[in-house]
């Protein structure tokens, strides 16, 4: 089955900086750690990521990169991949989604989605 061959799973975990972040400038810092797991049969390489933040204005900045943080990591199956990164927004909760564009072994090229996650100074979500 396709679906087993190419299959990602992304762990997203996120917390808030606030020795960076500063309220009164509308500044909210927040580092988030992906891990990115490669639970199919085939060896994949991610190539690129696109990512949509959005403040809790609506207003959503458009990310679209080679790799990440710099590399661009080979997985085999069973292989994961963990890497810190971090995002400015201007309200104290917004979230973020995207999707790493793979390509597996056999050439193919596939998106690892991204499911969307919450952006959130502490206290302000209950």
């Amino acid at each position: 089955m396709e679906s087993e061959k190419y299959d990602i799973a992304i762990d997203v975990s996120v917390q808030y900086v606030s020795e960076q972040s500063n309220p009164e400038q509308k500044r909210y810092v927040f580092a988030y750690t992906i891990n990115i797991l490669n639970k199919g049969n085939i060896d994949a390489q991610l190539l690129s990521r696109h990512w949509l933040i959005t403040d809790a204005e609506g207003k959503t900045q458009e990310v679209r990169g080679p790799g990440v943080v710099g590399e661009h990591p080979h997985l085999k199956p069973g292989d994961d991949f963990t890497y810190t990164s971090g995002t400015v927004i201007e309200t104290p909760v917004g979230s973020m989604q995207g999707s790493y564009q793979m390509k597996a072994g056999d050439g193919t090229l596939f998106n690892a989605e991204i499911e969307p996650f919450s952006l959130a100074q502490p206290n302000m979500l209950h």
